[in-house]
């Protein structure tokens, strides 16, 4: 599919001590998850994170690229190798759609901004489509990568 970029300095810590984290490392940080990503490997070169595999939807593919993305030492994520099964989607798959999250950002600023003006109270759109790695809609930082889902 592609190749995403990532801030490489921010993130959830995923290795041991100041090590760089191992593919096994971030599978494990992947499932913990439980997005639907069994039929996806990982490997590393690096500080890119390589996907192969299927997902069986849009939303998957995109969730495991941010759980992916959004380690610490990790700076890009090539989905190249991994392909969303069309037989459960019955449609096309779609560019997703990131927004690396800035100083002074807040859900509701990056609705309006990814919106329209008015449209703030989408931010629970956004909210939501980055669960579970989002656990609050106040636990974002700069440099984290959000998903933004279209309007529905």
């Amino acid at each position: 599919m592609g190749l995403f970029d990532f801030v490489k300095s921010v993130g959830k810590k995923i290795g041991i001590g100041d090590e760089e984290p191992s593919a096994e490392d971030l599978k494990k940080e992947l499932d913990s998850h439980k997005l639907g990503t069994e039929n996806v490997e990982v490997a590393i070169e690096g500080d890119k994170a390589v996907l192969k595999g299927n997902v069986t939807n849009q939303e998957i593919l995109e969730k495991a690229i941010i759980a992916v993305g959004n380690s610490l030492g990790v700076s890009k994520v090539d989905t190249g190798g991994l392909t969303v099964d069309q037989t459960t989607t019955g449609s096309v798959v779609k560019e997703p759609v990131f927004y690396t999250v800035k100083k002074g950002d807040n859900l509701w600023k990056i609705a309006e901004s990814q919106y329209g003006k008015g449209k703030g109270a989408k931010n629970t759109l956004i909210f939501e489509a980055n669960k579970p790695m989002l656990s609050h809609p106040d636990k974002i930082y700069p440099g984290q990568v959000l998903r933004i889902p279209e309007l529905g």
